[in-house]
């Protein structure tokens, strides 16, 4: 791949993790990616070996794994409604409004809202991993009158990477490493503290 097709990635302000090896800890990189790595290396540099690899899955779901949640979440939610039809399936726009409420007042209320408008979509559907992605952000995923039950800490993550690999791999689509190329450029605008609204982005 050509330094002109390559996603840049920039410095990542948002990553507060120092060494890129911390953040494959967190999933199961493929054989690939871990040939890559080196002990010290950063988040940024780890990213662009991916990105020349073309190895598109595993740099969404590190960087999935590398984002603040709500930052996550919210990227989630840019690439799903990107891969969306025209007009949307309502039951799609549902979980991701929700979603969405919660990135922008993460309150319990809405926490909650995101999974019930999840578990109603189904979680073949891309969209339904941005509710997860919420849900599973912090306090309790046992129900509200039983004894709380914390999430795992990596459930986010894992969550964000699902629903970003299932939109990049959306229908019609005939060229998903294009996709992939968009979505991931989107991720690193938010990861340097911006919108990841880039110009021409679906």
């Amino acid at each position: 791949m050509s330094s002109s097709d390559r996603s840049p990635v920039g410095t990542l302000s948002k990553i507060r993790i120092a060494h890129a090896a911390d953040i494959c800890a967190r999933f199961q990189p493929s054989d690939d990616a871990l040939a890559l790595m080196e002990e010290t290396l950063s988040p940024a540099l780890f990213l662009e070996r991916l990105m020349d690899a073309e190895l598109f899955n595993d740099a969404v779901t590190f960087l999935a794994q590398a984002l603040p949640k709500r930052e996550g979440v919210w990227w989630a939610c840019l690439c799903v409604r990107g891969s969306m039809p025209r007009p949307p399936e309502a039951n799609e726009s549902a979980v991701l409004e929700a979603a969405e409420a919660w990135v922008l007042e993460p309150s319990e209320q809405n926490r909650r809202a995101s999974m019930t408008a999840a578990e109603a979509l189904g979680f073949e559907a891309a969209a339904a991993w941005t509710g997860a992605g919420a849900f599973w952000s912090g306090g309790s995923i046992a129900p509200p009158d039983l004894p709380e039950v914390p999430p795992d800490d990596k459930l986010t993550g894992t969550a964000v990477a699902c629903a970003v690999n299932v939109a990049a791999h959306r229908a019609p689509v005939s060229k998903p490493n294009d996709r992939y190329r968009q979505f991931l450029s989107q991720g690193f605008d938010i990861a340097a503290g911006g919108s990841g609204r880039l110009k021409g982005a679906p």
